[in-house]
C-alpha cells in the first residue's frame, strides 16, 4: 500500500469520527439548551462533560487532515493547500474555544444551584453571554469551515483526485453551507423555517461528506490524476 492509498483511509477515517462525534455532542450537550438550563446542566454533568469531550475528540480527529493531505494537493496548487491547512487549523480553534464555553456554563449552572439565594438576573446574564458566544463561534466556524471545504472540493475537482460529481457535490454543499452560516450571522434564520432550511444546508455538506469519505477509504484516490501531475513535474525538472 503506498502513501497515497494510507493517507486516502486516514483522512477518510478521521473525517467520520469527526462527523459522529460531532453530531453526538449536540445530543450530550442538550441540558445546556433552554430556558432552565441553570438547573438542568448542574443535573446532567457527566452528559455536558462528555459532550464537551466528544467536542475535543473531533477537533483531535480532524486536526491531522490538513497536514495528511496538504503533501498531495500541493501537487496540484500549492497556495490552495496552504489556504485549506490555515483554514482547518482556525477551525480547530473555534473548537478549544466551544468546550471552553461548554465547561464554563456548565460551571455557572453548579455555582446558581449551590447558592443559598442566588440572584438570578445575574447568572441568567453570564449564562447569556456564554450561550451568546457560542452561537457567534458556531457562525464563525461554519463559515471557516465552508471556506476550507470550497477549497478542498476546487483543488480535487480540478486535479480529478476524485470523481468529478463528488467535488462539484462537494462545491455546491460547500456553498450552501457558507450561505447558511451567514444568513445565521445576520439574524435571518429564525423559528422553525429557518431551522428547517439551516438543517437542510447541513445535511447536504453531511452526506457529501461522508460519501467522501467512505470513496476515500474503498477507493482511494485517482491513481491516474496522481501519476500524471508526478510526470508533469518530472518533465519540468
Amino acid at each position: 500500500m503506498d502513501s497515497n492509498r494510507k493517507a486516502a483511509i486516514i483522512v477518510g477515517v478521521l473525517f467520520i469520527i469527526g462527523t459522529v462525534s460531532g453530531i453526538l455532542s449536540v445530543f450530550s450537550t442538550g441540558p445546556l439548551r433552554g430556558p432552565d438550563y441553570l438547573i438542568n446542566a448542574s443535573a446532567n454533568e457527566n452528559q455536558i462533560i462528555t459532550g464537551a469531550f466528544l467536542v475535543f475528540i473531533m477537533g483531535v480527529a480532524l486536526a491531522p487532515v490538513p497536514v495528511v493531505l496538504f503533501p498531495i494537493l500541493r501537487k496540484h496548487n500549492e497556495s490552495l493547500a496552504l489556504g485549506y491547512v490555515v483554514f482547518r487549523v482556525i477551525e480547530v480553534v473555534t473548537y478549544i474555544i466551544s468546550i471552553m464555553s461548554i465547561l464554563l456554563q456548565l460551571t455557572l449552572s453548579q455555582v446558581y444551584v449551590q447558592a443559598a439565594a442566588p440572584d438570578a438576573s445575574i447568572f441568567q446574564i453570564f449564562g447569556t453571554l456564554l450561550q451568546e458566544s457560542e452561537v457567534w463561534i458556531d457562525h464563525i466556524r461554519i463559515i471557516i469551515f465552508s471556506l476550507s471545504a470550497l477549497i478542498l472540493n476546487y483543488v480535487l475537482y480540478k486535479s480529478k483526485l476524485i470523481p468529478r460529481w463528488l467535488s462539484g457535490l462537494g462545491l455546491v454543499a460547500g456553498t450552501l453551507h457558507l450561505a447558511g452560516g451567514l444568513l445565521g450571522m445576520f439574524g435571518s434564520l429564525t423559528g422553525m423555517s429557518g431551522l428547517v432550511i439551516f438543517l437542510a444546508f447541513n445535511v447536504c455538506i453531511l452526506v457529501q461528506e461522508m460519501v467522501w469519505a467512505g470513496w476515500l477509504i474503498i477507493k482511494g484516490f485517482n491513481p491516474s490524476a496522481i501519476a500524471s501531475e508526478s510526470a508533469q513535474q518530472n518533465q519540468t525538472r
